[in-house]
């Protein structure tokens, strides 16, 4: 069995709890809007695994982008947030990992990182806010 949420290769995985006990089922999530779909349709329950499919999701929506700049990943990031933030609005752990997403992206736009290399840090934040869960 597969944790609840997890990042394999290039997409998000997560256990399809409306199907528990009696079938464990995988839902594949390539974009950050499927897991938005999925947050919103309780594939994924729990404030922590909400906040871990959050993070996640916009780690792999600057991951799929094609934005050369800073400027441009920045605006694709931030829609994103929003996208997320509207999936379960009184979730605290999803704002709690959007806001954590934020402030990682925050720095390493400060410190002149490249959109590779913010996106390799996003991704990274990700991860550990999944390992902290």
């Amino acid at each position: 069995m597969l944790p609840t949420v997890d990042w394999r290769d290039d997409h998000v995985v997560m256990v399809d709890q409306r199907k528990l006990p009696s079938q464990e089922v995988y839902v594949e999530c390539r974009t950050a809007h499927e897991v938005a779909r999925a947050i919103e349709k309780m594939v994924i329950r729990g404030a922590p695994a909400i906040g871990v499919a959050a993070a996640m999701g916009l780690a792999l929506g600057v991951t799929r982008s094609k934005a050369k700049g800073t400027g441009a990943l920045a605006a694709e990031f931030y829609k994103l947030c929003d996208r997320l933030a509207g999936t379960r609005p009184t979730a605290v752990n999803l704002f709690w990992a959007i806001e954590r997403m934020k402030a990682a992206f925050s720095r390493a736009a400060r410190a002149g990182e490249s959109p590779d290399e913010i996106r390799t840090r996003l991704t990274a934040e990700a991860q550990r806010v999944h390992d902290e869960d």
